[in-house]
């Protein structure tokens, strides 16, 4: 099905930063970044797609979401986050995540155009690579913890250690997700990113703390050797929209989940 771009001349639609854009989905509006586009086909998907958290899941929505990417449901990998930095390797034998044996992650790398990747958010960060050189791709998922555990530089060395993946050759989309204007945390938080030398400047000096996942997420792109001009940040706050975006910090337990998706396109290059 072909993607559309939405009218940006509607005013209910906050304008992305960087080289994100609004499309027209199977299942409604969507955000796209332009620099990834020509190398994966892929989404960050809008409270539209209506997914919900547990046993509310509505597999038509899935279904969907698969479509639109151009593969088939059981080639859709969906993960169990438990907001770490494990790695799983999406192949032929190992299409389907979502059954309850599956091993826990939260990034997910393939070269298989064959399989899309996928991850859920309710304010972390979903982060979509892709590799114009190999076609290799990721998705990450990284809250907090994701991110205190350098989850955006643990992917960078997977796709390097398993497809052979240059760094330099990478292009990251950011997708929305709580944003620096309103994630508050406590002050101890900051003990869990001693490991990182950027760190200090993730977080404000008010007098509750907030952090920025999006600078945060940059930060460590670039150090694992991504090209600061080839990663783009769409800066929308899952918090600050409540109408298109689904936030933890915002709904409580009961919030749904927004999913960033991405499929290889081996052998595509710029």
């Amino acid at each position: 099905m072909p993607i559309i771009l939405v009218d940006m001349t509607q005013p209910a639609l906050p304008k992305p930063s960087g080289d994100f854009e609004w499309v027209q989905a199977p299942w409604g509006a969507a955000l796209q970044c332009r620099a990834l586009s020509g190398l994966a086909p892929h989404f960050f998907s809008t409270r539209e797609l209506c997914l919900e958290w547990g046993r509310n899941e509505d597999p038509e929505s899935w279904t969907c979401l698969a479509r639109a990417l151009g593969v088939e449901m059981e080639a859709l990998v969906r993960m169990r986050q438990v907001h770490g930095a494990e790695v799983f390797v999406a192949g032929r034998n190992g299409k389907d995540l979502s059954a309850p044996s599956s091993p826990e992650a939260d990034i997910a790398v393939s070269d298989d155009p064959a399989l899309a990747l996928s991850v859920r958010t309710a304010d972390c960060v979903p982060v979509l690579l892709a590799d114009r050189r190999t076609g290799a791709v990721a998705a990450v998922h990284a809250g907090w913890k994701g991110t205190a555990a350098g989850a955006a530089m643990v992917a960078v060395r997977a796709l390097a250690s398993r497809f052979g993946t240059s760094a330099s050759d990478i292009v990251a989309g950011v997708g929305p997700s709580i944003g620096p204007c309103c994630y508050e945390v406590g002050p101890d938080l900051t003990r869990h990113f001693s490991a990182h030398p950027d760190a200090a400047s993730w977080f404000s000096r008010d007098a509750k703390p907030r952090l920025d996942l999006w600078r945060a997420t940059r930060d460590q792109l670039v150090r694992a050797g991504v090209a600061a001009a080839q990663i783009q940040v769409c800066a929308l706050c899952t918090f600050d929209h409540p109408r298109l975006f689904h936030s933890y910090r915002r709904d409580g337990a009961g919030a749904g989940r927004l999913v960033a998706a991405i499929r290889s396109a081996r052998g595509k290059t710029l």
